[in-house]
């Protein structure tokens, strides 16, 4: 028998085991076996021995729901995070572990094409969530101002400046910066950038791709397409080079999702990466270290990031700070296969 009807028939009944229950097999007080089973200091070693014992007897498991709709505190954090995002996954799971450090838990709601950021927060706050952890957002400043009078913001990933929020980021005109000057080391000139489109984030790094540029002096050879934060969006840019049949010998992507992109159009227009072309991204996200991508990109530090977003949170809640601060970490280049000296 498993162990739920185990646990069943040694109740005579088909209800769930309730706190009561333990309570009455081992002759305690509900609020004693409550303290137990929440890990409160107080009862001694024999009697949270005892409890625990006649808890997995009766196959009782704590209601979390119930015992965090009996409390003013929920110990929860909403995170917003883009359900395509191989960053944003990663940038997860480390806010996990951070949050976990420090007696909170996650609630996650996602970004998707049909489901927008408005919706995404607000069903974190229907949760009870105590703080916001925001990943990436794009939604107009003001916008995250009134999010942080309901629950305080910390925006993951975005310059925001004078709205009073907490921000930590890295500095991403930095990043394309370092990479515009790894790939001027090796010899190119003919350097090509694939945007992010619109929002704060694309704002960024195309603007330290023009300023590095600039910086060695070549303007003249400075080429913007139009892209976004997708791999066909990539594909698309490679292509239109392809078709214009002026091949750069350098191709900057906005992430690495969006270079993976370029890799597949250049792979099939038999186009040798780094051979030919070197293409790099930006993210260092899990798909960039396959073998099969091997991508040269910058890293953006995702467990920095997710420690000091949690950091932000606890400060807010548990300490009382008001006063707003803004984490910018320098970005790495992590240099690997798809870059070398121009043929």
């Amino acid at each position: 028998m498993d162990d739920d009807g185990s646990a069943r028939h040694r109740n005579g009944t088909n209800k769930r085991p309730r706190l009561e229950d333990v309570a009455a097999r081992v002759g305690l007080s509900t609020a004693s076996v409550s303290l137990v089973l929440r890990g409160v200091p107080g009862p001694s070693e024999r009697t949270r021995q005892r409890v625990l014992k006649a808890a997995a007897d009766l196959g009782y498991q704590v209601d979390r729901t119930a015992s965090l709709l009996a409390s003013r505190r929920t110990r929860l954090l909403g995170v917003m995070v883009d359900i395509h995002s191989p960053f944003h996954a990663e940038l997860v799971e480390h806010l996990h572990t951070a949050a976990e450090e420090v007696g909170y838990d996650l609630v996650l709601s996602t970004l998707t094409r049909t489901r927008d950021e408005h919706t995404a927060v607000e069903t974190l706050l229907a949760f009870r969530s105590e703080a916001l952890i925001l990943l990436g957002p794009t939604a107009p400043a003001d916008t995250l101002a009134a999010f942080d009078r309901k629950a305080p913001v910390i925006a993951v990933g975005r310059r925001i400046v004078d709205t009073g929020l907490d921000v930590v980021r890295t500095a991403d005109d930095d990043g394309v910066g370092q990479i515009v000057d790894h790939l001027v080391g090796l010899g190119h000139r003919a350097i090509t950038y694939v945007d992010g489109g619109r929002g704060v984030i694309a704002t960024d790094r195309r603007r330290g791709y023009r300023t590095a540029m600039r910086r060695h002096g070549l303007d003249d050879h400075i080429r913007v397409l139009h892209g976004d934060h997708t791999e066909s969006a990539g594909e698309r840019a490679a292509r239109h080079v392809l078709d214009g049949g002026d091949l750069p010998t350098a191709v900057v992507a906005f992430n690495d999702q969006c270079a993976i992109g370029v890799l597949a159009a250049l792979a099939r227009a038999g186009v040798a990466v780094p051979g030919e072309v070197s293409v790099v991204g930006y993210d260092d996200d899990t798909l960039s270290r396959l073998s099969c991508f091997n991508l040269t990109t910058v890293s953006q530090s995702a467990r920095e990031q997710a420690r000091y977003a949690v950091t932000a949170a606890v400060e807010r809640l548990d300490q009382g700070r008001t006063e707003p601060r803004e984490v910018v970490l320098t970005p790495r280049l992590i240099v690997r296969g798809t870059t070398a000296e121009p043929a």
